[in-house]
């Protein structure tokens, strides 16, 4: 298939295909009559890639699994480096959670005093006040 059949299969653009042919993660083969020549195969490689960046790889995280599947692996995960890379992205994202529940801890203790607060200055609650109430009466007045 030519380019602009695979870009459309694969849901991106001609000028992403050969960003990646420039970085060496897409094959770049010609036909007889020069334009680019892309299979099955190719398809394949350009989803692995996709599904990669949709979990948060960067592109330079993804040749390990591209080069996995390239070397005849039914799957791109199921190489050592492939794994490893796995391994990583695993671990910065139980940091980025660790610090996200660390965040939302600080938050609720804050809304907890808060809420405390507000208890012991209006027992029973603020007093009750709406806006639309107050707009309408002076739109009235008006």
């Amino acid at each position: 298939m030519r380019i602009g059949e695979l870009a459309a299969q694969a849901g991106t653009t001609t000028r992403t295909l050969r960003y990646y042919e420039s970085r060496g993660l897409l094959p770049a083969r010609r036909n007889g009559n020069g334009y680019r020549a892309y299979d099955e195969a190719d398809l394949r490689l350009l989803r692995q890639i996709r599904t990669l960046q949709g979990f948060g790889f960067d592109l330079e995280q993804t040749r390990p699994f591209v080069e996995c599947l390239q070397a005849g692996h039914p799957e791109g995960d199921s190489c050592p480096a492939s794994l490893d890379v796995c391994r990583g992205r695993l671990a910065e994202l139980d940091e980025c959670l660790a610090r996200l529940h660390e965040v939302r801890d600080r938050v609720a203790a804050q809304l907890a005093r808060a809420e405390l607060r507000v208890e012991a200055e209006h027992p029973g609650g603020p007093e009750p006040h709406c806006e639309l109430s107050t707009n309408h009466a002076q739109t009235k007045e008006s």
